[in-house]
């Protein structure tokens, strides 16, 4: 959670600490199902390989939403490191979690709450967002994957 920082936006601080808490749940998720050796279904989605797959997929989506959020309002870049590779993602996973959701809680702090509504600028898969739409997107994204998972292993306890 973000202690003790005054956002200009509050809307922002709810919105990271969201994104932080799904981000946490979608791992533990992701952990459970791989130690029951939970299977991916078939799929010809890049990111539904494998769980070293589904979860680089959900960092690197985590990073490119803030990248791309202070990219649009000409911020500085949040310094958030590459996300380890496919080989490496399983066991730097925890660490790399951490240095996310810290450098998340830095670039919005002094935002002005209109920056967050107007104007709409296009994500790299063309659909056009202003930044509180792109940050709801960002705190969706790894829920929906931990909906996912938790659904298949519920599936395959029963």
């Amino acid at each position: 959670m973000v202690k003790k920082t005054k956002y200009r936006y509050p809307g922002a601080l709810a919105l990271i600490e969201l994104h932080e808490q799904y981000l946490d749940k979608f791992y533990t998720a992701l952990t459970e199902a791989e130690k029951q050796n939970l299977t991916l279904p078939q799929t010809t989605d890049p990111a539904y390989t494998s769980p070293a797959a589904l979860l680089y997929h959900v960092l690197e989506c985590a990073r490119y939403y803030m990248v791309w959020i202070c990219q649009q309002l000409d911020l500085p870049d949040p310094g958030i490191d590459e996300t380890p590779n496919r080989n490496e993602i399983a066991e730097k996973a925890g660490q790399y979690i951490a240095h996310l959701t810290e450098r998340w809680r830095l670039p919005l702090i002094n935002v002005p709450e209109d920056s967050f509504y107007q104007p709409e600028y296009e994500a790299r898969w063309g659909t056009k967002y202003c930044i509180d739409a792109m940050l709801e997107h960002a705190v969706m994204h790894p829920l929906r994957h931990e909906y996912q998972l938790r659904k298949m292993i519920a599936m395959s306890n029963d």
